[in-house]
């Protein structure tokens, strides 16, 4: 009789699940914030709520009312906008001042990598980022992957992630380094050249790659300027490979001539881009190729070299100032992604504030952070607006953004899939 008991008891728990998941599929929240930002238009929403059921927006505008069985969240003095997308981070590091990149690569043990990746993940959550486009571990193998599998299983918590896995670099041409020629010691991205290049590609996709992100430049030596890495041939059979597969193609790429290249092969983005000229950015335009300039990895650099934030500005930070004016006079779409991990997690919205130092109003960033990178990386017909059948990734925040893009930084909520991670509770 008690094996008979438990074998019922089971069958009712089985049985109760879909029950218990239905239940919380239909959650309602209504949400009433002062203000919508919807992520694309430049204007505040006054006297909008929006109404989520389960995991998606079933409602948006200024004339709907709370269902009764509603969880009611009010929002006083704050503008609830679409979860923010950083367009370029590396979960797998940290700020250099901290622990200097060669020593991170060489010395770091992955599990404890992957351990502060998980606080990475969860810190830049809570700073309204719901999305990341994490553009190579540096070293940590795959482990973006199995981070990425561990946030979707809700084993532990942070943004959703688009993951470029491991990197391609052209052999000899990327670090750390400093050894003894052939000494083999750990890189920061995968070494491919030649037709073993196209097999890299197939091979990181084949391992959990969204995105395949290539250097179409580095510094060959110690010392040298960076200089262009792949030919445009090769740049093109990794192109066509990864677009074959239905992956975009990252590249990273700070010289006109590597910029190029790249854009010639069919890249998607263009990563720092500091000395591309105006003739690159107007192909940049013509191919639809978006551009990231990075402006805040190349700010924190300077500081940790001693720069006190005043003139004279060093010559690196003023390249990024420059290319982001080249950029925005040809059209180029702008992504917002700062290189984050170079300096500290958490802190994404550094690279939104130097965007509008470079030129850029607090709307045009704004518009950016959400629906143009969302646009920019495929997402667009889920994520990146606040309207009816868009995925519920929301963020409140004090004050309005698209006069202040310092605004950004005061998230008083953050929802990603329908789930409150941050906020006040509902009554």
């Amino acid at each position: 009789m008690r094996l008979i008991s438990r074998v019922l008891a089971a069958a009712l728990a089985l049985c109760a699940e879909p029950a218990l998941a239905a239940d919380k599929q239909e959650a309602l929240t209504f949400l009433r914030p002062d203000a919508v930002f919807d992520g694309e238009n430049a204007v505040l929403h006054k006297g909008w709520a929006v109404l989520v059921r389960g995991n998606r927006i079933e409602a948006v505008g200024p004339d709907i009312v709370a269902p009764a069985q509603a969880s009611v969240i009010a929002l006083p003095g704050m503008t609830l906008m679409p979860g923010m997308i950083e367009g370029h981070s590396h979960l797998f590091l940290h700020p250099y001042n901290e622990t200097p990149w060669d020593d991170q690569v060489l010395h770091e043990p992955l599990a404890l990598r992957t351990a502060r990746a998980t606080v990475h993940a969860r810190i830049t959550l809570m700073a309204g980022f719901t999305t990341v486009r994490d553009l190579g571990t540096e070293g940590a193998g795959y482990a973006d992957v199995g981070l990425k599998q561990a946030i979707e299983q809700g084993i532990v918590p942070g943004p959703r992630m688009l993951v470029a896995t491991r990197a391609i670099v052209a052999p000899g041409a990327y670090g750390p380094r400093g050894f003894e020629p052939g000494v083999a010691v750990p890189l920061g991205a995968e070494e491919a050249g030649g037709p073993e290049l196209v097999n890299a590609v197939r091979r990181q996709i084949g391992a959990g790659a969204d995105l395949v992100k290539v250097y179409a430049d580095y510094r060959w030596g110690p010392g040298e300027p960076s200089r262009p890495t792949f030919t445009e041939g090769e740049l093109k059979a990794a192109v066509e490979a990864a677009h074959s597969a239905g992956r975009e193609v990252v590249a990273h790429a700070s010289t006109a001539e590597g910029m190029r290249r790249a854009v010639a092969a069919g890249v998607d983005t263009i990563e720092h881009g500091d000395e591309g000229t105006s003739e690159v950015f107007a192909a940049m335009k013509v191919k639809g190729v978006g551009f990231c300039p990075t402006l805040a990895a190349g700010d924190a650099i300077a500081r940790y070299r001693g720069w006190n934030g005043e003139a004279p500005v060093p010559k690196g930070v003023q390249e990024g100032f420059d290319a982001l004016a080249k950029a925005r006079k040809a059209g180029v779409a702008i992504c917002m992604g700062g290189d984050v991990g170079v300096y500290a997690h958490g802190d994404n919205a550094r690279e939104a504030e130097l965007m509008v130092k470079g030129g850029m109003t607090a709307a045009e960033v704004a518009i950016a952070a959400t629906s143009g990178n969302a646009k920019m990386f495929g997402l667009g017909d889920r994520l990146g607006t606040v309207k009816a059948g868009m995925l519920a990734d929301l963020v409140a925040v004090e004050g309005n953004p698209l006069a202040d893009i310092s605004a950004i930084r005061k998230v008083a909520l953050v929802m990603k899939d329908g789930v409150l991670w941050k906020g006040p509770l509902g009554r």
